[in-house]
């Protein structure tokens, strides 16, 4: 599907008035309604979860090297779903990096085969979109900011979770994470080289996203810092 047709861009729109809506119920409502918001935001993320596998497996084109839960949004979905629920500082450290470095990619640049509104479309959509959603909110709304050395925990976890997943691609024929080959449609990877160079020019992509994304905090703590120094007095 094209990130310029109308459905996309219409895609878009609403995820951005969902993800707004959401930070500013965190902001100015937070308590139960902003935990009711969470929690169904968890749920529906559960559940497009579920409902991938299920219709993978009942429509009897279940195969190991394309339907098994190993692309790294299948895992930010769990992830942002636990987040959500427990409000677990690495857990939000990992859905606000992979969400915004990663996920909000795959909602600019889709890989997505079916039209509006095939089951498929709408799975794809509420997963992205709901990551996205709760990077912002547990980040923006709510505050939980990343603590120090975030980014180096959250990008030795995606080499960790990289390797696994390197591995079921060797084991499978699978091509889970574009590691054996870039997509079909046009994205970031399409502009880093070739297999397999293009893996090493994604890992440093990602050190520069999560960098970015984490030097409002990084700025913050240092003014904090700053602040909280005792003068000296002259003598």
């Amino acid at each position: 599907m094209s990130a310029l047709s109308p459905v996309w861009l219409t895609t878009l729109l609403t995820t951005a008035a969902a993800a707004s809506g959401l930070c500013l119920l965190a902001r100015h409502r937070p308590g139960r309604p902003t935990i009711v918001a969470n929690t169904v935001l968890a749920l529906l993320l559960l559940a497009v979860s579920g409902a991938w596998l299920s219709t993978t497996i009942g429509a009897r084109r279940f195969s190991p090297a394309t339907s098994l839960p190993f692309a790294l949004c299948d895992l930010a979905t769990l992830i942002a779903s636990a987040a959500l629920l427990t409000r677990e500082r690495h857990l939000v450290e990992l859905t606000y990096f992979w969400g915004l470095a990663g996920t909000l990619q795959s909602l600019l640049t889709p890989d997505l085969n079916v039209p509006f509104p095939h089951l498929e479309f709408f799975e794809y959509v509420v997963a992205h979109a709901g990551i996205v959603c709760a990077a912002l909110v547990l980040v923006v709304g709510e505050g939980i900011r990343p603590g120090p050395r975030a980014v180096r925990r959250v990008f030795a976890t995606t080499l960790a979770y990289t390797a696994v997943v390197g591995f079921v691609d060797w084991a499978t024929g699978g091509n889970y994470m574009y590691l054996r080959k870039p997509p079909g449609n046009w994205t970031l990877l399409t502009v880093l080289g070739p297999w397999p160079w293009y893996i090493a020019s994604a890992a440093g992509v990602a050190v520069v996203l999560f960098s970015l994304l984490e030097l409002p905090f990084v700025l913050r703590r240092a003014s904090l810092r700053r602040l909280l120094q005792p003068r000296s007095r002259p003598a």
